[in-house]
């Protein structure tokens, strides 16, 4: 091809994902190259791009991988969205030999940071830059302006940048994009940025579960209040379509019932979450929020074995309508509504400050040297955590680079004391209930635990030390301790440990 007609950049993989931001990238003006294994996928995006834009779009459907190659300018960018996986490593392989030194690569899917470290070492033998990026925002964020998350090469950002600024979704600071920094750092912050989803999703549904079966609204009301909701604080792609998911109804019933009742209560998952809370142990971050998330999809995934668990421990005597009619029959709806509200909101700023001590824990223990304050902003459009609050903690951290916890930022502390007396009323509401919170539950016991200057670790520290002679330290002078306390406890003597020291 002459220079004047090959592509400002490729893309290979045209499932949804790809197709549309195959198609957003051409309708900002980037001339792009597609290629697929399949034909078929190329044929419809070409369809695609004649039905959906007015004009025709700068889009060139290639039909194999040495055809698609030559068709882009150098130094070529080359942007990957396959299957997390070995489907990558095959796309790659694939690619490889046919790139020029200088040539860039940049895998768009949710995959494991390590994986793109290992990546970027097998493409830099041939002289081709990596990138490893987080792309959040769904289907339609792909199509009209998603969050980019580009961590990797450098170099490889600088040769796309301007593509990517013009592609990313736009907020009143800038485009949703930056360079995250070195090697798989953007693949980790899309995983964690999906913890925070999966905690947010879980927060949520445990809001609707205390508002629907204590308070007894309808999904008419729900709709009502989530609508209201994100006019104010907890203003959010995940509150807005929640709202909207409520006003369904069962088109294949036409009953004037709702679809939303009559979905398996069995949730999905694709392994970010996973990924996240393993990455929390490993690097000793408390995220029980995260965590309890997780935990509630494995639990949602027994439905039969639920379902056997309600049967026969209502044959033992457990009588759950009953203990839900009753606490419903003594509460006020109104106050009920807020401080359901109230509890959200404190129970997301701890989800976020979980998925945020693990980022900067993370970017400790690799030198990445992540801006959560930049973070917190390219997340503030396009992606599925996209809310208003996080132009605030944004600032949290533009005050405060260092910042332990935005559980301490004296804007976030504040609203967390005013709120924690309704946070703890729908947590126990719901525990009298018996209906479970473990989202909420997580949260408010994060909050305690991290505000209290002394906890019963002294017990436990004792325990580890009467088993295991592992020591305790004091707090009234400095080294380190044993006690023989079975034999003193024997012998009834109170008195100080040995010095290790």
């Amino acid at each position: 091809m002459e220079a004047a007609t090959l592509s400002r950049i490729g893309l290979v993989g045209l499932a949804v994902m790809g197709q549309n931001l195959a198609l957003n990238i051409a309708e900002k003006g980037f001339p792009i190259s597609v290629y697929n294994r399949s034909s078929s996928k190329t044929d419809d995006t070409l369809r695609r791009a004649l039905s959906e834009s007015p004009s025709p779009l700068p889009l060139t459907p290639t039909y194999t991988p040495r055809d698609f190659v030559l068709s882009i300018a150098p130094p070529r960018s080359i942007v990957i969205l396959v299957k997390a996986g070995d489907a990558v490593d095959s796309t790659l392989s694939s690619l490889l030999p046919l790139l020029s030194p200088g040539d860039s690569v940049i895998d768009g899917g949710n995959e494991w940071y390590l994986n793109t470290e290992r990546r970027i070492s097998e493409a830099a033998r041939h002289g081709v830059l990596y990138l490893g990026m987080g792309v959040s925002g769904g289907e339609e964020g792909a199509r009209h302006g998603p969050s980019l998350m580009p961590g990797g090469s450098r170099a490889a950002y600088d040769n796309v940048s301007n593509v990517l600024f013009r592609v990313a979704a736009q907020v009143d600071d800038g485009p949703c994009v930056t360079y995250i920094g070195e090697g798989g750092s953007g693949n980790f912050v899309k995983m964690v940025h999906n913890g925070i989803e999966y905690g947010d999703m879980q927060l949520i549904s445990e809001a609707y579960d205390v508002l629907k079966h204590v308070g007894g609204l309808s999904n008419q009301e729900l709709a009502a209040i989530f609508d209201e909701w994100n006019r104010g604080e907890l203003e959010s792609f995940l509150i807005e379509i929640t709202g909207d998911i409520f006003k369904v109804g069962d088109e294949l019933k036409n009953d004037g019932s709702y679809l939303v009742d009559k979905i398996l209560d069995k949730t999905g998952m694709k392994g970010t979450g996973k990924w996240t809370v393993q990455q929390a142990a490993e690097l000793s971050v408390a995220a029980p929020t995260i965590a309890a998330s997780l935990d509630c999809r494995y639990l949602s995934g027994l439905k039969e074995e639920r379902e056997r668990a309600s049967s026969t421990l209502q044959e033992a005597g457990l009588k759950d309508d009953e203990v839900i009619a009753r606490v419903h029959g003594s509460v006020d709806r109104k106050r009920l509504i807020d401080d359901v509200r109230q509890a959200l909101y404190a129970s997301k700023i701890c989800s976020y400050a979980q998925g945020m001590n693990l980022l900067r824990a993370k970017s400790i223990e690799q030198g990445w040297n992540l801006n959560l304050g930049e973070l917190a902003r390219i997340w503030k459009g396009g992606c599925i955590i996209r809310a208003v609050f996080l132009d605030r903690i944004k600032k949290a951290y533009q005050r405060n680079p260092d910042l332990a916890s935005l559980v301490v930022d004296p804007e976030f502390a504040l609203e967390m004391v005013q709120r924690q007396a309704a946070w703890r009323r729908v947590v126990g509401l719901a525990i009298s209930a018996g209906i479970s919170t473990p989202g909420m539950c997580a949260s408010l016991a994060y909050f305690d635990t991290y505000r209290r200057a002394r906890l019963p670790a002294n017990l436990v520290q004792a325990q580890r030390d009467l088993f295991g002679a592992h020591t305790y330290e004091r707090t009234d002078r400095p080294g380190s301790f044993h006690t023989e306390w079975t034999k003193l406890a024997k012998k009834g003597q109170v008195g100080a440990g040995a010095s290790l020291n």
